[in-house]
């Protein structure tokens, strides 16, 4: 069978015209028709700038999928002891196993906290992990957060799906070092003739976004939906991938 994946920056849901506006990102969700989906820089209950929604419920509602939320900012409300949260989240038309949220602890509350979620899903009996991360844009963090997840997929041995906002460029030092491990599905589908830039979504210049897989798929098809970019200020990544036999 094949599954189609994606990965969207979703800036909680505001526009390059400014404007809040969810039905957007979830329109172009929809028009995708992906299996799996991982979403970064979503709200929960976070501020006045998303309404205080909890986006990913409101997402995956609309889509119809199964999610989870990885908070990877927490914060405490004013008298009323209710969080407010920042991060990723995963929806998927697959049951969901388990999830875990692993929070990046190498240098709390110095720079913006980051975290990888990880979700257990089931597909044709198998077990495949699905990751989604936004990393630092500071290169020490950057290299800690990347080894980290490496290792991590690497000990699981099992079908692995990792995507996200990367904050880094093809070809660069941190991008070597995940592509001795991992397979770069744009890459793997375009070779060097496109570049696939996801930023910004108005002129890309680009390439921030990327979904990475392990040694037990192959890619299909890797594209980046370009059908509305006022949505967000990235563009989202679509690929499509088949199992190994």
């Amino acid at each position: 069978m094949e599954l189609k994946i994606m990965t969207f920056n979703i800036r909680h849901g505001k526009g390059t015209d400014q404007k809040l506006d969810l039905q957007r990102i979830i329109k172009v969700l929809m028009d995708s028709d992906a299996d799996i989906i991982g979403l970064n820089e979503v709200d929960k209950q976070f501020s006045k700038r998303s309404e205080f929604m909890d986006q990913a419920e409101s997402i995956a509602g609309a889509l119809e999928m199964a999610y989870v939320f990885g908070p990877a900012i927490t914060m405490k409300s004013g008298g009323n002891g209710e969080c407010r949260q920042y991060g990723s989240a995963i929806l998927t038309r697959f049951p969901i196993l388990k999830s875990t949220n692993h929070p990046f602890d190498f240098l709390p509350g110095i720079i913006e906290d980051r975290a990888l979620l990880e979700v257990l899903i089931e597909i044709e009996s198998k077990t495949v992990a699905v990751y989604t991360t936004h990393l630092s844009l500071a290169p020490f963090l950057h290299g800690k957060q990347t080894d980290f997840i490496i290792d991590h997929v690497k000990k699981k041995n099992i079908p692995a799906i990792i995507m996200g906002d990367w904050n880094m460029k093809p070809y660069s030092s941190s991008w070597r070092s995940v592509t001795e491990q991992l397979n770069d599905t744009w890459v793997e589908q375009h070779g060097d003739k496109e570049r696939g830039y996801t930023y910004p979504s108005k002129k890309p210049r680009m390439k921030l976004d990327y979904i990475f897989t392990n040694e037990f798929f192959k890619v299909e098809d890797a594209k980046v939906i370009k059908a509305n970019k006022e949505a967000s200020d990235h563009l989202p990544l679509l690929t499509t991938l088949k199992f190994n036999e």
